[in-house]
């Protein structure tokens, strides 16, 4: 199946929408929110929490291992800084360009304003993080609490600290550096299994959408969503480019490594789903557990260029629904505003939508518009994950290349290895047997 797994998932995505658009024709909406959506939630719910119960123990497990075997602080403080360069610059690039291409397109003019009352309901009461809070957020005052509430920007900080020890102590952490890489070999086993059900999660979630919204609500806002994809696709032309001046040709061999973690990114709108699967082919593409472990999970809390795109697009659309002009300099300090702000998002509920509204009360403008694209959030919010993908494994293989580590490629699907099964001992070796089981001839 791991061979097939991306054909699974396309057919999983089809299967999805169809049977979503039949159930939202045939069927009144209230049949469908109480009786057949829940039932399709669940099956993405499953994958997303077996999901969730691999992300803690793996990204630990993985930067620990990766530091202790880099046995170099100064290696990790220079590759430090130079993801933090990137990470910076392609930030600048996702928001830039989102405010270029929204004013060129001004997709909000004509765009449906709701009631201030409903959306005001709808919205909801949207805590804002302030910087202070944000920045106490990253060091954990419990380890544990961390791993258990799956805050990757707290337990990166707390496995940093582990593993630089490790490599400290020499010797004697030996048999910690053992038992985390055992476990990281195991949480990607798990993966593999996991992996098996995500055509089945793709399948419910997009049913789930659609049968709920419906494809009829897209032509409400198809020019909303074409202008948004077609900004990706030049983002993703961009962060590619880029990455293709450090890789070579190896850029196409990374895009084909990273389909199966960019398509469960893209249909569930989680990029919390595709990391796991993200760790393993990054691996097999030939970069280093040891950059890995530490790239990827910094760049979930402070790379996210789809999301910053995403937010500095809904930002002026919704300026734009409502009629107001804003100025070059006020388009600049909100760039730089949510450059800021976005980061560190990931571990905050309804992250972008904390940013959006929080700039759009900073300025002045109507925080209720955000009710406008709650309606097609999900599909947005689709495009915005796969981009985040894209930039984190991009800015990983660059990075480890700068760094000369970048290693030949495996391939693309390795086996994993099985459990054995029907072996001689029939799953009773080990045990002194009673010859009452076997009957009165003493045999099985």
């Amino acid at each position: 199946m791991d061979r097939k797994l991306t054909l699974y998932i396309l057919v999983g995505m089809v299967l999805g929408v169809i049977v979503g658009q039949v159930l939202n024709q045939s069927l009144p909406a209230e049949v469908i929110k109480s009786g057949i959506a829940p039932w399709f939630k669940l099956l993405s719910d499953i994958f997303l929490n077996l999901i969730k119960m691999l992300v803690a123990p793996l990204v630990l497990s993985t930067i620990v291992v990766g530091i202790a075997h880099m046995g170099d602080s100064a290696a990790l403080g220079r590759i430090g800084v130079r993801a933090l360069t990137w990470f910076i610059t392609a930030s600048l690039i996702s928001i830039g360009l989102g405010l270029l291409l929204v004013n060129i397109f001004q997709p909000g003019i004509g765009a449906p304003i709701p009631d201030a009352a409903a959306a005001t309901a709808a919205v909801g009461e949207v805590k804002e993080l302030k910087a202070t809070e944000f920045i106490l957020s990253i060091f954990p005052k419990n380890a544990i609490d961390a791993l258990a509430t799956n805050n990757i920007l707290q337990i990166l900080v707390f496995s940093i600290f582990a593993g630089v020890a490790l490599s400290a102590i020499g010797e004697r952490g030996v048999p910690l550096v053992k038992g985390a890489d055992a476990l990281a070999e195991m949480m990607l086993q798990v993966t593999g299994y996991v992996m098996r059900f995500a055509p089945v999660a793709v399948f419910g979630a997009l049913a789930n959408v659609v049968a709920a919204s419906g494809l009829a609500i897209l032509g409400t806002y198809l020019t909303l969503l074409l202008e948004f994809y077609f900004s990706l696709v030049l983002l993703w032309a961009i962060l590619l480019g880029a990455g293709a001046l450090f890789l070579g040709g190896r850029i196409f061999a990374l895009i084909r490594y990273i389909r199966q973690p960019l398509m469960i990114a893209f249909s569930t709108a989680s990029s919390e789903a595709a990391l796991p699967k993200l760790f393993e082919q990054l691996d097999r593409f030939g970069v280093p557990r040891r950059i890995s472990g530490f790239m990827l999970p910094l760049g979930y809390s402070f790379n996210l260029d789809g999301s910053m795109m995403y937010m500095s697009f809904a930002t002026i659309f919704i300026a734009q629904a409502y009629g107001i002009e804003l100025s070059i300099g006020t388009q600049i300090m909100i760039l730089l505003t949510l450059m800021i702000s976005s980061k560190g998002i990931a571990a905050v509920p309804r992250a972008s939508l904390v940013v959006i509204t929080g700039t759009l009360a900073m300025f002045g403008l109507p925080v209720e518009g955000v009710a406008i694209i709650l309606a097609i959030d999900q599909f947005l919010d689709m495009g915005r994950t796969a981009t985040n993908v894209v930039g984190n494994a991009v800015a990983t293989a660059v990075i480890t290349k700068c760094e000369g580590m970048l290693e030949v490629e495996e391939p693309e699907v390795v086996e994993h290895p099985h459990a054995p099964a029907y072996t001689a001992a029939d799953g009773r070796a080990g045990l002194e047997l009673d010859p009452s089981n076997f009957g009165e001839g003493g045999r099985g």
